[in-house]
């Protein structure tokens, strides 16, 4: 046979080669120099003239958020989150700021408000923008945009409020009570760092404010899932609202992590079916505190297990409450009760400076971990 007759198409072959040099470049040379000129613009310098950030709203004296950040809402079911964004979105569409508890701050260019509910039907969400209008004594508020997202997909939440947010004009501030329904899995890592990079960027590109709501887990007060974490660690302020313990138709306002001026607690309650701000409450001793046992510092924690783990490397969970309930009481003079306890076990377990290798296991120390966050 003369194989010198044979022809072929060379097309799709050299087709193939030119695809692998336009990866190489892609992927080699020219992403290279293109990641360390995105990088140049990136470093930071101790002679840069950075200014602070701009407040967007303010409670009391304390700073809720500036612009380019996000904060989360964190509460229990029907612990009247909603509410309370009711009061912050009047503050946020009227110029005055003759309210003495909410002060905006926005600049006369941003004075325009996103407000997205993933989770009520139209009629719950219209009566929510009744309320606003009604607090703000605007009927129809012109700076004001409210969205009823419960009907769409995740992907299409999320895909409509981008969108949304890039063609705002004047956008200032956006709300979306219910940030998990952007998600399909709460506890999906991947998901979780999309959105918290949603957030991040989209504040930046903007330079405009976003509060998003999650409720709490049921068993504790962290708020819910692996979202929860990423973004607790990433907010700039994080409150949470609830009930009080000796009066359910009074909610508070408690910051439980702030980077700025931690704003004071407030206290409100529902009156005509419109959240009223009590002034000069008198909070109960016990509402302020409940809060603080995942918010010691990192010394303190890594302190507490030190303790409990000085005599044994492994724990049950009811062993583990236990110790804890004691470390307290010797490390830090506290007396503290089970439940207590059990909040401070899943913070560490959230953070993974406990660790728990099969479910329904023993517990350990993840001592490498904490070591990275102390001084």
């Amino acid at each position: 046979m003369n194989n010198s007759n044979i022809q072929f198409d060379k097309t799709p072959f050299l087709a193939s080669i030119n695809n692998e040099l336009n990866d190489f470049n892609l992927f080699g040379i020219e992403r290279k120099e293109n990641v360390l000129n995105i990088a140049k613009n990136l470093i930071i310098k101790p002679t840069d003239e950075i200014k602070p950030p701009i407040v967007a709203i303010k409670i009391n004296d304390g700073v809720l958020g500036t612009l380019g950040n996000f904060s989360m809402i964190t509460g229990k079911a029907k612990s009247r989150k909603s509410f309370f964004l009711n009061l912050l979105a009047t503050s946020l569409i009227t110029n005055n700021n003759t309210n003495t508890i909410f002060t905006n701050e926005l600049p006369n260019s941003k004075r325009k408000v996103l407000f997205f509910d993933t989770e009520q039907g139209s009629y719950h969400v219209q009566l929510a923008l009744h309320r606003i209008c009604k607090l703000s004594g605007v009927c129809n508020p012109s700076n004001l945009i409210v969205v009823g997202l419960r009907s769409k997909k995740p992907s299409e939440r999320l895909e409509i409020i981008e969108q949304m947010i890039y063609d705002t004009e004047n956008l200032g501030y956006v709300f979306i009570d219910g940030i998990k329904d952007l998600l399909t899995s709460i506890n999906d890592e991947e998901q979780a760092t999309m959105i918290a990079s949603k957030l991040l960027k989209w504040t930046e590109d903007l330079n405009i404010h976003i509060s998003v709501v999650l409720h709490q887990n049921k068993s504790d007060t962290n708020a819910r899932g692996h979202i929860g974490t990423e973004l607790i660690n990433k907010a700039e302020t994080v409150l949470s609202i609830s009930r009080e313990t000796n009066n359910k138709d009074v909610s508070v306002m408690i910051p439980e992590q702030c980077r700025n001026k931690e704003p004071e607690p407030i206290a409100f309650e529902i009156v005509d079916g419109l959240p009223k701000v009590i002034e000069s409450y008198t909070f109960n001793t016990s509402s302020k505190e409940r809060y603080n046992i995942t918010k010691l510092p990192i010394e303190q924690i890594n302190s507490i297990l030190d303790f409990v783990y000085s005599n044994n490397d492994s724990f049950t969970y009811t062993e583990l409450t236990n110790q804890i309930v004691v470390a307290f009481s010797n490390m830090l003079s506290k007396t503290i009760g089970t439940n207590k306890a059990k909040e401070f076990i899943t913070e560490c377990k959230n953070q993974k400076y406990l660790v728990q290798p099969k479910e329904r296991g023993k517990y350990f120390f993840n001592k490498e971990v904490i070591k990275v966050f102390i001084k």
